[in-house]
């Protein structure tokens, strides 16, 4: 006899992506987040994943999951491997999520210049 309430929540689970994560394409081509992430190991690239899987399917989130950055940019957020922080900068459109730009964490604040980056990355998907 199955139980009633595993059935029961299981059917409660909202399983629909709210956002669709896409990768940020240069004009060139190329995909400067899916490189990085495959230049990581196994692990902390699963670890990247079910970091931006819990942002697709629970949009809006928040802390500590996600955090907004300000200008329509947000952070993804993972501790990974060997005490590591990793970070997933990303904008909303059209209701896609575009990861624009990803780095290991080595200082309290986010640098000026990946933000810029991100921001003008965005402004070329807009």
């Amino acid at each position: 006899m199955r139980p009633f309430f595993g059935t029961y929540f299981r059917s409660m689970i909202d399983r629909t992506k709210r956002l669709s994560a896409h990768f940020y394409q240069s004009a060139g081509g190329s995909e400067p987040v899916r490189s990085w992430l495959r230049d990581l190991d196994a692990g902390d690239r699963r670890t990247l994943g079910v970091a931006i899987a819990k942002v697709e399917f629970g949009w809006p989130i928040g802390l500590p999951s996600c955090r907004p950055m300000g200008a329509g940019l947000f952070e993804v957020r993972a501790d990974i491997s060997d005490g590591r922080i990793a970070r997933v900068l990303f904008g909303i459109g059209n209701g896609r999520m575009v990861l624009l730009h990803a780095f290991i964490k080595k200082s309290r604040a986010t640098p000026s210049e990946y933000l810029d980056l991100a921001r003008r990355r965005l402004k070329e998907v807009m």
